[in-house]
């Protein structure tokens, strides 16, 4: 046994008050007068036998009230195992686990046991220590040390949240809270279910850590991973593929559920799926584009599972009424194949514009711009294209047969492209067309053996680095590129060896060249699909260009079908940049928009998948993971008060020692009071 104050046993010496009492007061003899004094030496040895014993026992209970009282105010323990009892004020920071996931259990879910069992920890402490309650949500309240009763009121609010947050992240928070607390011990509480794809601690020996799982026994989820599509970008009319990938965290398999895709609330595609333990499928959904403009989508499965908030994924694409085409042309003119070839296509807007009348702030309109032939490109040009493609546009070059290569290969160089070295005037035969990649994917149902493609008189050598990550369309025959594709930060470039004319090539009159054109168009489209993640992406950019006709004091705001707010937001050029951070609680499609009647965007919002893993810690995993002596296991099962105070402070004894002291001091003044002796 151990004593937190044994400084209070200097006050056993009051043991001598009650003996210097007994000495005093008992040992006085009282005269007595009797008619008979027959009997007084029998009456007299008789009485002070029992009046000795009566005196020893009041004295033996004065004693024993005094030992126990000051044994209580030293206050005895009984040290546990590997305990180590730290006298003084003591900062606890609990956290509360409140994802998804802890929705699970039936009746009694695992997040209200979580709540129950961190009121029973507050209850083992001090109303003088200090506490913190620390949820995934990361709110601004819950980053300092409070009271143990705005400790208890703060747990009465939090509730179900989709935000997630590793334990590592949680711990970061709770040593920043703790870190200048004037406290004697730091304890650091984790109340969770232990998904292993989020536990992730470093044990630091400065704090006493008390890890409590609690699971529940249902383990089966089914639930919408991802969407894409399959091509780059959609157009109207066109049949499109929606690619869904679902995965099964259970350990029973699904046969013939059912996923349905829905876009702008009508049902567009319906198909069964089935998905083994422990596995992942993806499947197709084929639907056909029957409107322009934003599209609002969400794929639903209607599997029952352990946990339904990623049954559904939210998405939106927009759907161009007309692809915007801009070729650049020499002051001489422009040129007859490029506008033959788009005056026999619908959908398409192309302008013609001269060099030295350009307006570069309208650059970024188009999704697609072509250099036609240009004899040199001016640094301003230059800079502007390549802004240009940077923010996402494509840029397709055709040199000119007395091009300046300098300035082609500034631009080039900025790009970090290849580059044009001489004009090689041979003759060269095409025998390559890449048909895995994107611009010639779909062209051909078949490739005949002897494919006719074209040829080149005279064309540009193009330099080879490694590191440019070039991907060749059309190659000639010895490996020189004809037409070659390049991912150049969010846009494409795609650069031609041969001028656009038939005296250099077959190029422009070929029947390769109309679709690889027509393609190139459609790819530099409005094709991104907008399905962020609650919480994980809180930033993201995207394509404005109708805010030259709205008032640019107005802000822009989000709004979904039960929450509107105003999200952080920098314009840069056609792009606006939003920051969410932690405004959004609600998975679903949301409007952007200055003036509600007319939204500018839509982005489809899902919760975190995280959560959708439905594998656990147990406690002997996590047993075997951190065993370490400042680390604590503590059972569900168990009541915590008692449980923490015993790991805390070891057994606790001076309650018991009060207790006794009081059973003493009314055995003594029941000595007194019933037991006559005269």
């Amino acid at each position: 046994m151990s004593f937190l104050y044994p400084s209070f046993l200097l006050a056993l010496g009051a043991i001598a008050i009650p003996i210097i009492i007994h000495l005093f007061y008992f040992r006085r003899f009282k005269r007595v007068y009797f008619t008979n004094v027959k009997f007084l030496r029998e009456l007299k040895d008789e009485r002070s036998s029992r009046n000795k014993l009566k005196h020893l026992l009041v004295l033996l209970s004065r004693m024993l009230a005094l030992v126990f009282l000051v044994l209580a105010f030293a206050q005895p323990y009984i040290p546990t195992a590997n305990s180590k009892i730290v006298q003084g004020s003591k900062a606890v920071s609990i956290y509360l686990d409140n994802s998804f996931s802890m929705n699970a259990g039936s009746g009694v879910t695992l997040f209200e046991r979580a709540r129950r069992k961190a009121e029973e920890i507050a209850a083992a402490y001090s109303p003088d220590d200090k506490f913190q309650l620390i949820t995934n949500d990361f709110e601004g309240k819950h980053q300092r040390l409070v009271n143990k009763d705005e400790f208890l009121a703060y747990l009465e609010e939090v509730s179900v949240s989709p935000a997630v947050q590793t334990m590592s992240d949680v711990q970061l928070r709770q040593k920043q809270a703790l870190a200048d607390a004037d406290v004697q011990q730091k304890n650091l509480f984790y109340v969770s279910d232990f998904q292993k794809n989020i536990v992730n601690l470093t044990i630091d020996t400065a704090y006493t850590t008390y890890l409590l799982p609690l699971q529940s026994a249902e383990g089966q989820n089914v639930y919408v991973d991802s969407v894409w599509f399959e091509q780059p970008a959609r157009t109207l009319n066109e049949q499109v593929q929606l690619l869904v990938r679902i995965k099964n965290s259970g350990t029973g398999a699904v046969q013939n559920s059912r996923m349905e895709l829905r876009i702008n609330n009508q049902t567009k595609a319906v198909r069964d799926f089935s998905v083994e333990p422990n596995a992942q499928t993806t499947d197709t959904l084929n639907f056909s584009v029957t409107e322009t403009g934003w599209q609002r989508a969400e794929v639903l499965i209607t599997e029952s599972s352990t946990v339904e908030f990623d049954n559904t994924y939210f998405f939106t694409f927009e759907v161009a009424e007309r692809v915007n085409v801009l070729v650049i042309n020499p002051a001489s003119g422009g040129n007859a194949y490029l506008n033959a070839l788009f005056k026999q296509l619908t959908g398409f807007m192309v302008v013609n514009q001269a060099e030295n009348q350009l307006d570069y702030a309208k650059l970024p309109t188009n999704q697609l711009i072509i250099l036609n032939q240009l004899r040199s490109l001016s640094s301003g040009l230059s800079s502007e294209l390549q802004n240009y493609v940077n923010s996402g546009g494509s840029l397709l070059i055709f040199p000119s047969a007395t091009a300046d290569l300098a300035s082609y290969n500034n631009l080039l160089k900025a790009m970090r492209v290849n580059t044009y070295t001489a004009l090689n005037k041979n003759r060269r035969e095409t025998d390559f067309i890449n048909t895995r990649q994107d611009v010639f994917n779909d062209v051909f149902e078949r490739i005949p053996q002897n494919l006719d493609l074209p040829f080149a008189n005279s064309s540009y050598d193009l330099t080879a680095f490694a590191n440019t990550g070039e991907e060749i369309l059309l190659r000639f025959r010895g490996g020189a590129s004809l037409v070659s594709k390049y991912n150049v930060g969010a846009g494409k470039v795609y650069l031609c060896a041969v001028p656009l004319d038939l005296q250099s090539s077959n190029l422009p009159s070929h029947a390769v060249f109309p679709p690889m054109v027509h393609k190139m168009a459609l790819l530099g489209g409005k094709g991104k699909v907008y399905a962020l993640i609650i919480g994980k992406d809180n930033n993201t950019e995207v394509d404005i260009t109708a805010t030259a006709t709205t008032a640019p004091d107005e802000v822009f705001k989000l709004k979904g079908s039960a929450e509107e707010f105003i999200p952080g937001q920098k314009m840069v050029g056609s792009k606006l940049f939003l920051s969410v951070n932690n405004q959004l609680k609600q998975a679903g499609v949301y409007a952007l928009f200055k003036t509600i009647t007319q939204p500018m965007a839509y982005l489809g919002f899902n919760y975190n998948r995280t959560e959708s893993v439905l594998e656990y810690e147990s406690n002997a995993d996590l047993k075997r993971r951190y065993n370490q002596p400042t680390v604590k296991f503590l059972d569900d099962t168990a009541e915590l008060t008692s449980l923490v105070g015993q790991i805390d402070r070891g057994v606790i004894l001076w309650k018991w020692c009060l207790i006794l002291s009081l059973a003493f001091l009314l055995a003594e003044i029941l000595l007194l009071r019933f037991w006559k002796t005269t």
